[in-house]
């Protein structure tokens, strides 16, 4: 019942209290999925159109840049757009101030900070209609795996909010409905507190960070609980290891919805209830995978990632270089939706180590190749400090030994070849970023 009136009634009465239209937005987006995806590329061009002659128009940084360029703000076809510069990381945090839209003053938008964990903190700005806009984007894929207004949920999340007024205590109950692990204090009390919190509450999904939820998944198997039983998990934020969800899967008896967002522009790809790859926002994001040579990369093929925020007016984002890497897809989905399908992530640049030579090794990839490959490992981090040395990080399990030990090293040896130095170390546990997120490979060199 409670549900029903999160839903039905207490939902589109905050959202009339906010001045907010996401139900609006939510409506539409379930409506347009359907659409073809001809269709929808149609209305990604008339958008882009729109998107950069207003950052032209309104945002010293691109009125200077595409100037010099001989650029006047108007697309006349795809090749203009591609023919944009590429917006890094740098440019943002060089540039904040040329970058914000003139149309608005800087107290009127909304700000985020993100990127610390790679080395490079952004704070990035959006007005509030791209902030609705996105989230109704976020609920129409969190139907797709089950997840709908008013359903009780539990968040395996870093730093969860803290519902410290009477206001934050009765939105919680009443419109978010959220118990949370807290993942930057995971240990057997912690856990075993959630676990009594589950049974009290019954929360209906799981929604957090993908290796946090393995872990709680691997704590689960060790306690042998048996009894919390959600209707679908959304794992997001970090990447989804194949051997991470087959554990997940099991211990909670349902599929794992596997999503790629970020914060500067939101959600860019879900799995739909087929989990046969990740349909792409093309509705509110242009997603471009390009290879070294700055070439698109074919289907199949791994490229860099860029996006362009069809949305944000605040502060346009085009051609934005994410740092992460994904395989575009040429494949159709059998659920039948217009949005076109990517098959999945390679992992961020900040996650690529390097050999001797020079040449980058995709740490996510290795990780997955040596959990599932060598038994006796229950995590693994990898850190690169040293072109010639390489840190592991090894949480052993129950079937550890010296094998597991050699039989690592050994695989690593002939990854990186006999002038890198490689040093197992055996360690209780995995150093988290501020966020309560884990990186399986870090390389700061």
């Amino acid at each position: 019942m409670l549900a029903w009136l999160s839903k039905n009634i207490f939902f589109p009465l905050w959202e009339i209290k906010d001045g907010a239209q996401r139900q609006k937005y939510l409506r539409e987006l379930c409506a347009t999925q359907w659409l073809e995806t001809e269709v929808l590329q149609q209305q990604q061009w008339e958008r882009v159109q729109k998107i950069v002659e207003y950052a032209f128009t309104h945002c010293p940084y691109y009125r200077s840049r595409y100037a010099s360029l001989g650029f006047d703000g108007k697309l006349r076809s795809w090749q203009d757009f591609r023919n944009l510069p590429i917006l890094t990381k740098r440019d943002i945090r060089d540039n904040k101030a040329n970058l914000l839209s003139e149309a608005f003053r800087r107290e009127e938008l909304v700000s985020a900070k993100t990127g610390g964990s790679t080395g490079t903190a952004l704070t990035l700005y959006f007005d509030q209609q791209c902030q609705e806009l996105r989230n109704a984007a976020a609920m129409r894929s969190d139907r797709w795996a089950g997840w709908d207004i008013g359903m009780k949920v539990a968040a395996i999340w870093g730093n969860p909010p803290v519902a410290n007024t009477f206001k934050k205590k009765l939105r919680n109950v009443l419109r978010d409905r959220v118990i949370y692990l807290d993942t930057m204090d995971i240990n057997d009390a912690s856990i075993q507190r959630f676990i009594d919190c589950w049974r009290r509450e019954r929360p209906r999904m799981i929604f957090g960070h993908a290796h946090s939820i393995y872990i709680l998944a691997l704590s689960l198997q060790r306690l042998k609980i048996r009894d919390l039983h959600p209707e679908g998990i959304i794992a997001t934020s970090m990447m989804l290891l194949e051997p991470e969800r087959c554990v997940i899967e099991a211990v909670f008896g349902c599929q794992v919805t596997n999503r790629y967002g970020c914060e500067e522009v939101g959600l860019i790809a879900c799995e739909c209830e087929r989990h046969a790859g990740l349909h792409l926002n093309i509705d509110h994001l242009i997603i471009e995978f390009l290879k070294e040579n700055g070439t698109e990369a074919e289907p199949g093929e791994e490229g860099d990632i860029l996006l362009t925020d069809l949305l944000n007016h605040g502060m346009p984002l085009i051609r934005y270089r994410v740092e992460d890497r994904g395989v575009p897809s040429n494949r159709k989905c059998g659920c039948g939706r217009g949005l076109p399908l990517m098959e999945r992530i390679v992992g961020r640049e900040a996650d690529f180590l390097k050999r001797p030579d020079g040449s980058l090794v995709a740490g996510v990839s290795l990780v997955e190749r040596t959990l599932t490959a060598i038994p006796g490992i229950e995590q693994m981090q990898l850190l690169q400090n040293d072109l010639h040395r390489l840190l592991v990080r090894v949480v052993p399990d129950s079937h550890f030994s010296e094998a597991t030990q050699s039989n690592l090293q050994n695989e690593l040896q002939v990854v990186f070849g006999s002038e890198m130095v490689i040093e197992i170390q055996i360690v209780s546990y995995l150093y988290q970023t501020s966020a309560g997120k884990y990186r399986f490979a870090v390389c700061n060199i």
